[in-house]
């Protein structure tokens, strides 16, 4: 099989800013590094910081309803996505954790973006309830950030792949992003996943699966996860496949929710591609930017006595 199981805090808008003026003024198991994946990795700008949320349920709705028309219209320049997709990603990850909150945004909204809510919730809900259970992660892990490759490319990839499986490119998308964050985490993990969609070198080296292909390289690994959706019955039921690609219904719970919002809105790629790796620790939220590289796991109290402007806001 590819992959085992895996992929805040509410804080005040900065004093005197407007929502608008705040937009535009600009999951997960662990890995261990690897090297670099060539070329095709392109620089991003750089993020200011970690996002900031308001606190009351009508300000948080209307920065939902601003960030989703910002980041799904073609107008937005380019420049600007990162930041407000890392905004957008840190406000789902929040109401996720609170659920009566949530609920009163969600009573907030126009009609147009309540499916788009409660999607996001249900992703994020369905990872959460994956390490249900389990202790909360002490150190952060051995991995690489890094750029991933361009959004176009990755697109065409998914498109492709779906063109000569038939494997909804939606799917394969989100499974991109919840394993790898795009490509932008480069490590193996625990269980000896490689590469952008993460499969064991045993799955690649199966007839018809990795096809002699280069298990980190974006389009190879993104063709070899749709052969093997197929091969695992994703044609017939994608939730069969999606089992076979890890062992959880919470994870194809999850990805279909991704899927769905790229599906009623391919424009919703956008964001995802910019969305950033975080880690749900014992201190809460952290997020790991690009040019983030631990060669060994480091302890999460250590991390943030290096990088306190990691942490989700604790104000």
């Amino acid at each position: 099989m590819p992959h085992r199981s895996r992929p805040a805090a509410f804080s005040r808008l900065l004093p005197g800013l407007s929502l608008v003026a705040l937009l535009l003024s600009c999951g997960t198991p662990l890995h261990t590094a690897a090297e670099p994946q060539g070329p095709q990795a392109v620089a991003a700008p750089a993020l200011s910081g970690y996002p900031r949320l308001p606190r009351q349920a009508k300000e948080l709705a209307e920065l939902l309803v601003l960030l989703e028309q910002t980041l799904r219209n073609p107008a937005t320049p380019e420049q600007r996505l990162p930041e407000l997709a890392h905004q957008q990603q840190v406000l789902y990850r929040v109401l996720a954790q609170q659920p009566a909150m949530a609920s009163a945004v969600g009573q907030l909204l126009p009609a147009r973006w309540r499916p788009v809510l409660e999607l996001q919730l249900t992703a994020r809900r369905e990872f959460l309830a994956m390490r249900r259970g389990r202790h909360p992660i002490q150190q952060l892990p051995a991995w690489r950030i890094q750029p991933p490759a361009p959004a176009e490319q990755l697109l065409r990839h998914y498109r492709e792949a779906s063109a000569a499986t038939g494997i909804p490119w939606e799917v394969l998308a989100a499974v991109n992003l919840v394993e790898s964050a795009m490509g932008r985490i480069d490590g193996v993990s625990v269980a000896n996943a490689h590469g952008p969609m993460q499969f064991l070198p045993s799955t690649w080296a199966e007839p018809g699966i990795g096809a002699g292909g280069d298990i980190r390289n974006p389009r190879d690994a993104i063709h070899a996860a749709a052969r093997y959706l197929v091969r695992r019955g994703g044609l017939k039921e994608i939730r069969r496949g999606l089992w076979g690609y890890n062992n959880s219904a919470h994870y194809g719970r999850a990805v279909l929710a991704y899927a769905a919002l790229l599906k009623a809105d391919p424009n919703a790629y956008r964001a995802f591609y910019h969305w950033q790796v975080h880690v749900l620790t014992e201190a809460g939220d952290v997020w790991l930017p690009v040019g983030y590289n631990q060669r060994r796991p480091i302890a999460v109290a250590e991390y943030l006595r290096q990088h306190p402007e990691h942490r989700a806001p604790q104000d």
